[in-house]
Parts: C-alpha cells; sequence; structure tokens
C-alpha cells in the first residue's frame, strides 16, 4: 500500500485539456475583451508533459500563461500579457514534473517577495501559506531566519528568493528537504550543490529581478463554485506598503475618544509594515508575530481570532 502511494504521487496523470484557452468579457454593447493562454508543459526525461496532477493525485490539472489581451474593467487595467512569473518557470533540475501545489506556492512566494524587494529575502511557502518569511543583510542570512521560524512547517516546502543564489545560501537549502527552490540566477557553484537533492526543483524566473514592477499590477482572481458558476474579482493590492502609511490606532466608544499610549519606535514601524506586506499572501483568518524583519509565529486559516492568535503564539 504504502508503495502504491509513493508511485500515485510520481506519476503524471493523464489529462485532456486543449493547448490554448480563452475568456471573453462581453459588455452590454457586446463589446469583447478576450484573455488569450497558452497551456504550459516542460521536457524532462525525453517527455513534454504539463502539471503531474492538481491538489491531489488524482486529480488532472493544467497550467496555462496569459500571451494575449489586454484587459480594462472600469479605472483598473490588467497586468500585460508576457510579464511571466510562477507561469513559465525555466526548470533548471526537476526530478519530477511540477504539481499544481508546486506552482501556487511558488506563486504566493512570489506575491509576497513583490512587496519586499528592497533586502536580501527569502520566502518559504508550504500548501500556499507562508511558513517564514525574513529580510537580512545577505541572502544567507534571510534563508537561514526564514527556515528557522518554522523548521517542521518548511519540510517540503517551496522556496523563493530575491537575489542570485550564492555558495552559503545554496548549502542552507541543500541541507534540509524542499520540494522548490525559485530565484533569478545561480551563481557559479551554487546549482551543483542544490543539485545533491536529486528531487528537488530547481527553478530559474529571471523576472523576479524586476518584481518591484509586480507590485502594484492587478490581475482576475476566478473562483469556480460547485455548480460550474464563477466569482471573478481583482487581486488584492495593500494599500499600505510604506511606513508613511501607517498610523497610530484610535477609535471613538459612548463618546469618547481612545488612542494608543505611545507611537511605536522606528523599529516597531518597521517591523509592521514588514507584517503587514506578508499578510498580503496569508490565508484569512489570520495572526503573525514579526521581530527585526522575521516571521516569529503566525497562524492562519481558523475560524476565530482568538484560535488562530493562540496558534501563532504557541508557534512562536
Amino acid at each position: 500500500m504504502a508503495e502504491d502511494l509513493k508511485k500515485m504521487y510520481k506519476t503524471i496523470v493523464e489529462e485532456h485539456f486543449p493547448p490554448r484557452m480563452e475568456i471573453s468579457f462581453i459588455d452590454e454593447d457586446g463589446g469583447r475583451q478576450t484573455l488569450a493562454f497558452e497551456k504550459a508543459t516542460w521536457e524532462i526525461g525525453g517527455e513534454r508533459k504539463g502539471l503531474r496532477y492538481g491538489e491531489n493525485p488524482s486529480q488532472k490539472a493544467a497550467l496555462y500563461k496569459l500571451v494575449n489581451g489586454a484587459l480594462v474593467l472600469g479605472d483598473v487595467k490588467m497586468l500585460a500579457p508576457g510579464k511571466y512569473l510562477a507561469s513559465d518557470m525555466e526548470l533548471l533540475q526537476s526530478g519530477k514534473h511540477p504539481g499544481k501545489i508546486n506552482v501556487t506556492d511558488i506563486d504566493n512566494a512570489l506575491n509576497i517577495l513583490r512587496y519586499l524587494s528592497g533586502d536580501p529575502c527569502a520566502v518559504i511557502v508550504k500548501h500556499n501559506n507562508p511558513c517564514g518569511v525574513a529580510q537580512a543583510d545577505s541572502l544567507e542570512r534571510a534563508y537561514s531566519r526564514a527556515y528557522a521560524a518554522d523548521r517542521v512547517a518548511a519540510f517540503g516546502g517551496a522556496i523563493a528568493l530575491n537575489r542570485a543564489v550564492d555558495n552559503a545560501t545554496a548549502e542552507g537549502i541543500a541541507a534540509q528537504y524542499a520540494e522548490v527552490v525559485a530565484a533569478p540566477e545561480f551563481e557559479e557553484g551554487s546549482f551543483d550543490i542544490l543539485a545533491r537533492r536529486k528531487n528537488l526543483r530547481i527553478v530559474k524566473v529571471e523576472n523576479i529581478k524586476r518584481l518591484e514592477e509586480f507590485a502594484s499590477e492587478y490581475v482576475v482572481d476566478f473562483k469556480s463554485l460547485i455548480d460550474g458558476g464563477i466569482i471573478a474579482q481583482w487581486s488584492f493590492i495593500p494599500n499600505a506598503k510604506t511606513v508613511k502609511d501607517l498610523m497610530p490606532a484610535s477609535c471613538t466608544y459612548k463618546d469618547k475618544e481612545y488612542k494608543v499610549n505611545r507611537e511605536p519606535t522606528a523599529k516597531e514601524m518597521d517591523d509592521m509594515i514588514f507584517g503587514w506586506l506578508v499578510e498580503a499572501g496569508v490565508t484569512s483568518n489570520s495572526v503573525i508575530f514579526v521581530k527585526d524583519r522575521c516571521t516569529v509565529g503566525r497562524g492562519t486559516g481558523e475560524e476565530d481570532s482568538g484560535g488562530v492568535a493562540e496558534i501563532a503564539r504557541d508557534k512562536a
């Protein structure tokens, strides 16, 4: 039974999704705006295939990249086609074809990373939520701090880095078990270090160098319903991106105004904006504890705020 389960996770599910897909938005006057997509595939071991499987090994799935279309709805304009990140990854080493979770984990890691490009930063994501995010004065230090934030959750995670991988960072990653590592470049020698992990998917995403350009770009987020219906919404972009966008908390209750006893220090404000930007990629309901631009505890996806705060406390 164990061998059958192991084989199931390695087997590519045969899918019949077409090579191209179009989604059209048609207004009341018949005006049409069409988004055109092409299926993403990789050649691995002489076999050209797309996603290995979807959310689970039994689910057929396909990944499509946007190749044409300029959607404008009201005053919101969509990201132009061709600015590829997770939908067009360059697999330097694969071990096996990526699955849906591998792609969405890297995608959400980049979603967080696009707001934190000022300093070396590492984001480790597991099942679409960050288990460790850190900035530091070096990439190796950023990765080691992100990993230390939750070693258990980071096992088998996806790592995204916003600087070229050096040998010291590669040694740190190779010492642990990860599914995917994505970076804009890999310095000489670092690839060979990472390649010790034969099943590690080593991914080059050159546009990570330009992630700041994606910080204010919108895409359409589609959610399919059980009856075949679809909810379409614009992707979330946080309004507060810098310390100057924050203000001390205050409220009025029974005609009495309440304010904080003291304003945060500059260091506390720096940590708050860091935590808020990480929150852009965390599933609600969530609580994050941050110290020195590193997540030290987080709870996510819970029904109540009290319970999620307890999980964050226990993690910390």
